[in-house]
């Protein structure tokens, strides 16, 4: 490691990623609920207070995409994406999970992980960058964008803008343990609505029960596990099921007319939810379900694409390299998760990692949410190390951003 690159990484304050994550967990925005707009406004004035461009495109009412940049325009830059919503916090918790608190060495709070601490640490080494001259031929950006955890009207109006910038990498700040994420799955909602006919409980032959039938689906979506299983991809696994919920009936003397299951697909690169759907249905009809008064339709209520980045890419090698010159060695690996990194990869081209602070399955969407602070400065320390090697190198555009 260069002299340059130690001074870079000792710019990096810890305190700094703490202050900014803290005010954005303080902030809320919790999803389902569209309240956005309070962490969006931290993060901008911040953002302001460190010289940075800002670009804000509300994308639906009090619900703005923000997109921050440093450095020049000469060569197409880096991307960081993450977004401003969280999950709702439930119940649980020992602290109040929107007043953070720094316990043990770690911050807690709802989004400490997942992933108001990624953001923290990319504006902390943005600030970095700028500070020690690295861009001068190139830029650095983070597009902050709002619904990720719901239905994604933030990724889908970021992807189909115009930008005045190009981009040549893109690192989604989620978190991974600093494991460098080269691929993930795609997924899908799907929402099957079962309709039969209401009767009287005292003799059922007289209608339709639209809860036998959804039981009955339920079972074929759970059977077909064994043979999705048997087409596995070599490096992403298997496409998997889940049924996530279900609802129907009017009350127990009745004979349910209507029956709605919500189903979780996770999607395997070369598959599309649209055709997943309909896939179903066609086992649906075929098993003899919709026959004698029953009828089924699935709808697609929200589909996110996967995407796959070789590990030895330009990417995913540099940035293992960087989290191991300024952390530890943590490696690649692909992600059981979704992310909105998936929609930059198919549709704006550009190659696509996941890497950032924290552990999705032990801490995102679980209560006493937290996020070591150690880990947080070494995210920042990886992701300026990151940038500043990439800065250096000559970048290839997309001909998707053409």
């Amino acid at each position: 490691m260069s002299e340059h690159e130690r001074r870079l990484l000792d710019a990096i304050d810890s305190d700094e990623i703490v202050a900014l994550a803290s005010a954005l967990i303080d902030a809320g925005g919790e999803n389902p609920g569209g309240t956005e707009e309070s962490v969006a406004a931290v993060l901008v004035d911040r953002c302001r207070q460190l010289g940075f461009e800002i670009d804000v495109d509300e994308v639906s009412p009090g619900r703005p995409n923000v997109v921050v940049t440093v450095g020049e325009s000469g060569q197409p830059g880096v991307l960081f994406l993450g977004h401003s919503d969280v999950v709702p916090a439930g119940g649980g918790w020992t602290t109040d999970p929107f007043e953070a608190v720094v316990r043990n060495g770690r911050l807690y709070g709802r989004g400490a992980c997942d992933m108001k601490g990624g953001l923290a640490a990319v504006v902390v080494a943005m600030s970095a960058l700028k500070n020690a001259g690295v861009l001068d031929a190139s830029s650095v950006s983070l597009a902050c964008l709002v619904d990720e955890e719901d239905t994604g009207i933030g990724i889908r109006a970021f992807v189909r803008a115009a930008h005045s910038r190009r981009y040549s990498h893109c690192v989604v700040a989620e978190p991974t343990d600093l494991v460098t994420i080269t691929g993930c799955r795609g997924a899908a909602n799907l929402e099957i609505t079962v309709s039969g006919r209401s009767a009287h409980a005292g003799r059922p032959s007289n209608g339709r029960n639209a809860v036998s039938a959804a039981a009955r689906i339920v079972t074929l979506i759970d059977s077909s596990s064994s043979d999705m299983a048997s087409r596995a991809h070599p490096e992403l696994g298997p496409g998997t099921w889940n049924v996530g919920t279900i609802v129907g009936g009017t009350g127990t003397s009745m004979v349910a007319d209507r029956c709605v299951v919500t189903v979780d697909r996770r999607l395997l690169p070369d598959e599309a939810a649209v055709d997943v759907a309909a896939d179903l249905l066609r086992e649906i009809e075929n098993a003899g379900i919709c026959a004698d008064g029953i009828d089924v339709s699935v709808k697609v209520s929200m589909a996110m694409p996967g995407f796959l980045t070789r590990r030895d890419s330009e990417i995913a090698e540099a940035a293992v390299a960087a989290v191991e010159d300024s952390a530890t060695h943590r490696g690649t690996d692909v992600w059981t998760a979704s992310c909105d990194g998936g929609f930059i990869a198919r549709e704006m081209g550009i190659p696509t990692i996941v890497l950032g602070p924290g552990d999705i399955e032990s801490q995102a969407h679980q209560p006493n949410e937290s996020v070591s602070v150690q880990q947080l400065c070494d995210s920042a320390r990886a992701y300026a190390l990151l940038v500043s090697r990439l800065a250096a190198q000559p970048a290839v555009l997309s001909t998707k951003q053409g």
